[in-house]
């Protein structure tokens, strides 16, 4: 028997491989972006302490295993691809520095951004990368991280961030661990290892075979959800969906979260029918922009949900999932578009959602069958996801951070991708758009705005009243 540990090697889950979008020609780089107010980083000069950032951050790296790890592909025979220790590692192939133009504006901040996104990794390194961009104004740096989404999803990229973070300017200096990478397994462990988790699938399915009351159950609380995708009549096609490239635009719509909650308890409806229905008003004004009809027109969302059940910060891995929502915009007034929104979302919490590594598609030809199919799919037009970030102020490396944007890939024929994030009492809608088929994102971004103003202006005036 080969000489292994008794427990399983680290291989990427089926979800994880659900989400390696870039093996068929899309990015599948996620991360975030963060301002920070940059005077304990930036030198007499302006020029950022660099090495004070990696400082900091070095020894708590052991919180974050992956940032140590590289994803490593097994010849056939021998299993999926399995995580192991880099040989080597330097922070300084991950924590770098990129100047802006000063004085630098936003837009340059988030063309520098997307810039950044687009940059494939070295795979011979820990997917993951932190940049720091000096050049705004008031010494202010822009932060983005970037991690690939084999590494983690939305929660748990927010959770693996807040590992480097901080919740005071001044912590106590903690010394970490001896680091020491293990070596890769040899054939004969990754062979075994793989007969070993045969032996488990096949243990499962004559379990499930044995107990086909049960199989049963679970197929049918988890079918709802997947007739969503599968079998419900096709999204109406708009200009929404086309094969995208590989370039992206951004914009940033900011609002508070006290008001959003207020709009919430108003309408007696959840933060995130709120963030739908001012997404519903965006994609009102962007499809009229193009001249294209919205009366009777309604755009089928993807809610992604986690499905992490960890403590808060603690999320590690992809566990995502996934609900269908209607958007009507055909509707003019954002309040009844949030309470349709919310009849929804009501009625479909009750159905399962299970993973998306789950089903047919944790097999690996089913999941090569929808990424093959997925720049012609019609079951949904764009996605839409909601993170929530610290409630509290946050520093890195002494620096206060001042705001934090989510940051997602457009994919398949998915042109407009739309995330928020809150943090520290803002809700943050980040809209990432195709750079050939979204040159009018700002028009998006300016209806989500209005749309979100309206809502919490009628919201104010009826408790007033």
């Amino acid at each position: 028997m080969p000489a292994t540990t008794p427990s399983l090697l680290d291989r990427l889950t089926a979800s994880d491989r659900f989400l390696m979008w870039d093996d068929y020609g899309w990015s599948s780089d996620i991360g975030a972006l963060a301002v920070l107010d940059g005077t304990p980083l930036l030198d007499a000069n302006g020029r950022v302490k660099v090495e004070l950032v990696r400082q900091h951050l070095e020894p708590r790296l052991h919180l974050v295993p992956r940032f140590r790890q590289l994803l490593y592909r097994p010849t056939l025979g021998l299993g999926w691809p399995l995580w192991v220790d880099a040989p080597s590692f330097d922070i300084a192939n991950h924590v770098r520095v990129h100047p802006l133009g000063v004085p630098a504006d936003e837009q340059q901040l988030l063309a520098t951004c997307q810039l950044l996104m687009r940059r494939p990794f070295d795979r011979s390194r820990p997917l993951w990368e932190l940049w720091l961009l000096p050049g705004l104004q008031d010494n202010r740096v822009g932060v983005v991280l970037k991690v690939h989404h084999v590494v983690a999803d939305g929660a748990a990229a927010l959770a693996a961030f807040g590992v480097l973070l901080d919740d005071r300017a001044d912590p106590p200096s903690v010394p970490a661990p001896p680091w020491r990478p293990r070596p890769i397994p040899t054939r004969g462990d990754l062979a075994f290892d793989n007969l070993r988790r045969r032996g488990r699938e096949l243990g499962g399915a004559v379990s499930g075979l044995v107990h086909p009351a049960r199989t049963y159950r679970q197929a049918r609380r988890a079918l709802p959800a997947w007739r969503e995708v599968l079998t419900d009549k096709p999204a109406r096609r708009t200009s929404l969906n086309h094969p995208v490239g590989s370039g992206r635009r951004m914009a940033v719509v900011r609002g508070r979260l006290d008001a959003t909650k207020l709009v919430a308890r108003v309408n007696d409806v959840k933060v995130n029918d709120v963030i739908l229905g001012a997404v519903a008003g965006g994609l009102r004004e962007l499809l009229s922009g193009r001249d294209e009809l919205v009366e009777g027109l309604t755009q089928r969302a993807m809610v992604t949900i986690s499905q992490h059940h960890d403590a808060p910060g603690d999320a590690r891995g992809n566990k995502p999932g996934w609900m269908m929502v209607s958007l009507p915009l055909t509707e003019p007034d954002p309040t009844r578009r949030v309470r349709f929104i919310a009849a929804q979302t009501v009625a479909r919490k009750h159905s399962e959602r299970p993973e998306v590594g789950t089903g047919i598609f944790r097999f690996m030809l089913a999941q090569r069958l929808w990424y093959r199919l997925f720049p012609r799919q019609r079951s949904v037009n764009l996605v839409v996801s909601n993170v929530a970030g610290p409630p509290i102020p946050v520093y890195l490396a002494g620096a206060r951070l001042l705001e934090l944007l989510p940051l997602m890939p457009t994919m398949g024929n998915l042109t407009l991708v739309v995330a928020a994030l809150s943090y520290d009492g803002q809700l943050t809608i980040g809209a990432v758009g195709d750079l050939d088929r979204c040159p009018d994102i700002e028009v998006f971004a300016d209806g989500v705005r209005a749309a979100w103003h309206e809502l919490c202006s009628s919201s104010t005036v009826e408790v007033a009243s």
